[in-house]
């Protein structure tokens, strides 16, 4: 599978925007100023074709003008690229130049104002003036050279803070990117040093807030998986335990067996033996069971429509084959009870209520199971007439491997336990009330 580097992604993504950004705000800034300048450039050519001609004025008023006079340009190395311009009467004839003009041609037919000419192959800017009287016309001519100089050196001042400001920023956002991914490696090196049996949480301190909820959802992982292991352990520790009962049962019943004086005796140990394999055996299967109901062993139990009065009517004829040989009566009522169910899970648990009634209910007793819907809710109900249970341990009897009527009757203590778990599934809640006549036990399991 290929893999990408997310500190190379984002080092790459935002030295880009910080190029792509610094490009466009340089650009910008650089044809504003440009064009800027050429405002002023154009603003200085006519101030300048306006003191020209005043004084060409002035002097033609007072002195008259007859030939063309050369005006030196002083102070600039190299004339012929800075100024030119021609005063000319309304006859074509030059009255005024600069030196640098002398043997240059000017457009007579430019237009007054502005525009653009070409002298010798290269641009100049040229401004045309006439006087009030339209008897004299200046022109007066600028090179596009000095302006472009003075742009390329703008633009290099530009370019150099630019690149020392990118290089600044490319120095910052590595830092900062080093800092976060730093803070990462950190945790990444804290969960990685631990062993299998280290499960306390990862600490926050100094994390970004943005990484806090995938710490936290790493903390509740290793919650879960604190509790699954918990929950292994004790449950390991209690199937031992439980486990040992039984075996010792048939292995006292193997000893006494062998030992068997007549066929009556040996008749009467084989019977014996028998209990204890079923009671293992019994065991055994409600221990998987709870086992494939743990939260932490596999996903939700998909649902899927149904009607409990179908699963009443499945099993009522084996329980009440069952009540009779506990020497029991068992009615079984049956009303549409419609809910999201999974048939094989809920089976287990009425098995399971049955089992525990019948068990549980001294003879001549009554167990009663019906289902129906009350208040706008699907429920089912097992009832018997047997000791019940004190109020005060009803949350108790819901706990693995606890009997509260000890060790004189069967069981493993682990049905209501694999009641609940089923329950839980099908997000239903469990009820427990007082039983028929006044007495024993009513579990009424509600269903959503």
């Amino acid at each position: 599978m290929k893999t990408w580097s997310l500190r190379r992604t984002l080092l790459a993504v935002l030295l880009g925007l910080t190029l792509a950004l610094w490009v466009g705000s340089a650009a910008i800034v650089y044809v504003e100023a440009r064009r800027e300048s050429q405002e002023l450039f154009d603003q200085s050519l006519i101030e300048t074709g306006h003191l020209l001609l005043s004084l060409v004025e002035k002097d033609a008023r007072k002195h008259g003008l007859t030939g063309p006079i050369d005006v030196p340009l002083r102070g600039h190395p190299n004339p012929h690229q800075y100024l030119l311009f021609k005063v000319r009467d309304a006859q074509q004839r030059v009255l005024y130049r600069n030196d640098a003009a002398s043997d240059i041609a000017l457009s007579r037919s430019a237009p007054d104002g502005l525009s653009w000419t070409s002298i010798g192959g290269q641009r100049w800017r040229l401004f045309s003036l006439w006087d009030p009287q339209r008897t004299l016309q200046l022109l007066v001519a600028e090179p596009t050279s000095h302006r472009d100089d003075i742009s390329r050196g703008f633009f290099y001042r530009i370019a150099l803070f630019g690149l020392l400001l990118v290089a600044l920023a490319t120095i910052a956002i590595w830092w900062s990117i080093h800092r976060v991914f730093r803070v990462l490696q950190a945790s990444a090196d804290e969960v990685s040093a631990r062993t299998p049996d280290e499960l306390a949480d990862v600490r926050l301190a100094g994390a970004p807030a943005e990484l806090h909820p995938l710490l936290l959802e790493i903390n509740r992982l290793f919650g879960r998986v604190r509790q699954s292991r918990d929950n292994e352990q004790r449950f390991t520790a209690d199937a031992a335990h439980e486990l040992r009962t039984p075996l010792a049962a048939i292995k006292t019943n193997l000893q006494v067996l062998q030992r068997a004086r007549s066929a009556d005796e040996r008749e009467e140990f084989i019977a014996a033996l028998g209990a204890s394999v079923e009671r293992a055996t019994r065991l055994v299967n409600q221990l998987l069971a709870l086992a494939q109901l743990d939260p932490q062993s596999q996903a939700e139990t998909a649902l899927a429509p149904g009607d409990l009065a179908h699963l009443l009517a499945q099993q009522g004829a084996q329980w009440q084959a069952l009540a009779a040989q506990y020497g029991l009566s068992l009615s079984v009522n049956m009303a549409p009870a419609p809910c999201a169910l999974h048939a094989d899970s809920l089976q287990l648990l009425l098995r399971n209520l049955v089992e525990n009634a019948l068990r549980y209910t001294p003879t001549p007793g009554f167990v009663a199971v019906n289902c129906g819907v009350e208040e706008g809710r699907s429920y089912l109900r097992v009832a018997d007439t047997g000791p019940g249970i004190a109020p005060e341990l009803h949350e108790r009897v819901f706990e693995r491997f606890v009997r509260l009527g000890g060790g004189q009757l069967p069981g493993s203590g682990l049905g209501l336990s694999i009641v609940r778990r089923i329950a839980e599934r099908h997000g239903a809640h469990i009820i427990l009330g007082e039983g028929l006549q006044g007495r024993g036990l009513a579990v009424t399991v509600v269903f959503p």
